[in-house]
């Protein structure tokens, strides 16, 4: 689409292309911002939706979400009814500027689900990722601008300079314990080690305290393993690190969150962490792939990794259009029934933002994102991502150190044949395997 840059006289030069991306970003969730939602009478009932509700949690979405968001998109419009798991009502919002309205109104759609999980079993597969708890991403008003400050803070007062340093010298040390092979999964071998590494550096966690939290991690996502178990260990694991910094306070996230005016508890402090973990881990990983995956397989990239025209930016600008890492996470709970586009939205039942869905609205573009980041991957309004600094450059020098080591790398199998985890919030490839000429070990910088 095309985008008003603002008045230059002829011949003079435009804004530069840094400025013109944050314009573009600025100047189209401004446009897109209409009509004030009106909440309604507490008396009107919702109106149900007279359709059969689309599971979000089915390995047929899981396999290709993009051609399930047109024909949502087709049958029900900017809102569609769907189920989060079995059972689990909720309305997943398609449309880009009903997304806008409802991100940027959080009185009318706060963020805090405690009245919504009263009355969900205990056992709902997406009730630990969605539930309330004591940090920023779960919570509204005063509680959230509390929680919001502390994390806004400690992140701000990272050195990404040094950081940079740091994960080349993690990358460089994993590419070694594979280059040798020819071949690898860069889900296991790289990313997922790669971003646990980055996040216990920037928690500031020892050794022997990162080694508990990977085997409780890994105890989570294996399937023969005491899911409820792991998370015990890794909450165990947490609580040692807060506890550390309390006692030995460093220059790190842990101890400027300890530190903060907002004087958290010990609870406070194990859901900030744990907070920083959830979102540092598996979404930073899931980025890293799936923009790997994007330039290896997509036309745009077809002159190389290397060689191409397109940046390892525009690559992550791309995987966050197209895949973000976590497409369906950003929930909200009415106060009241809200019409919205012709539909009353039930209170208290979660309204989730499709932010894979929104950005591929073909009401906003022509699906052209190259050079575009209007997308809404980061959030929009409060709960937009407070690490967003942080992560581009972790996720570009990732990529840009395996590609400087591995120039040849190329899928192993046909793309069609790569598997993605089944699961209604995140969009992540279970492996990403690869080959490449075998070569003898990087030289540590």
């Amino acid at each position: 689409m095309e985008l008003c840059w603002g008045y230059y006289p002829p011949g003079a030069p435009g804004p530069p292309d840094s400025l013109r991306c944050e314009i573009a970003d600025r100047f189209l969730e401004l446009r897109l911002l209409s009509t004030p939602i009106d909440p309604a009478p507490r008396v009107a009932p919702p109106m149900q939706f007279d359709a059969q509700r689309v599971s979000l949690y089915s390995e047929e979405f899981s396999a290709d979400p993009h051609r399930a968001y047109r024909e949502m998109r087709q049958r029900h419009g900017s809102l569609v009814p769907v189920e989060l798991a079995p059972g689990i009502p909720a309305t997943l919002v398609v449309g880009y500027r009903a997304a806008l309205r409802i991100l940027n109104d959080p009185e009318h759609f706060p963020s805090d689900p405690r009245m919504w999980q009263q009355h969900v079993p205990a056992d709902c597969p997406v009730l630990p990722v969605l539930q309330y708890r004591p940090a920023a991403p779960r919570t509204a008003g005063a509680e959230h601008a509390r929680y919001r400050a502390a994390t806004t803070a400690a992140l701000d007062a990272v050195n990404v300079n040094a950081l940079h340093g740091f994960v080349e010298r993690t990358a460089v040390a994993l590419i070694n314990s594979f280059c040798s092979d020819g071949s690898a999964d860069l889900v296991s071998q790289y990313a997922t080690p790669l971003c646990f590494e980055i996040v216990n550096k920037l928690l500031g966690c020892p050794p022997e305290i990162s080694r508990k939290a990977a085997a409780a991690t890994a105890a989570v996502f294996d399937a023969d393993a005491d899911a409820e178990e792991g998370n015990r260990l890794f909450a165990e694991a947490v609580q040692e690190l807060v506890r550390l910094k309390q006692n030995h306070p460093g220059d790190d996230i842990t101890t400027r969150m300890a530190q903060h005016p907002a004087r958290f508890d010990d609870l406070e402090m194990l859901h900030q962490v744990l907070a920083i973990y959830g979102v540092g881990m598996g979404p930073l990983q899931s980025l890293v792939i799936n923009a790997l995956r994007l330039m290896m397989t997509d036309e745009r990239f077809s002159d190389g990794l290397l060689g191409g025209a397109l940046l390892t930016r525009d690559a992550l600008d791309l995987a966050l259009f197209e895949d973000p890492p976590l497409p369906n996470a950003s929930v909200t709970y009415p106060r009241h029934p809200v019409l919205i586009d012709g539909v009353w939205l039930p209170a208290h039942q979660p309204v989730v933002i499709s932010l894979a869905g929104c950005n591929n609205d073909p009401d906003i573009g022509g699906g052209y994102h190259t050079g575009n980041r209007s997308h809404l991957a980061w959030g929009v309004g409060p709960h937009s991502c407070p690490a967003r600094h942080i992560a581009y450059p972790i996720a570009e020098a990732a990529i840009d150190q395996l590609l400087d080591a591995l120039p040849d790398l190329r899928l192993a199998v046909p793309a069609h044949a790569l598997t993605w985890r089944p699961g209604a919030l995140h969009r992540t490839l279970t492996d990403l395997p690869v080959t490449f000429p075998a070569c003898p070990p990087l030289h540590l910088p």
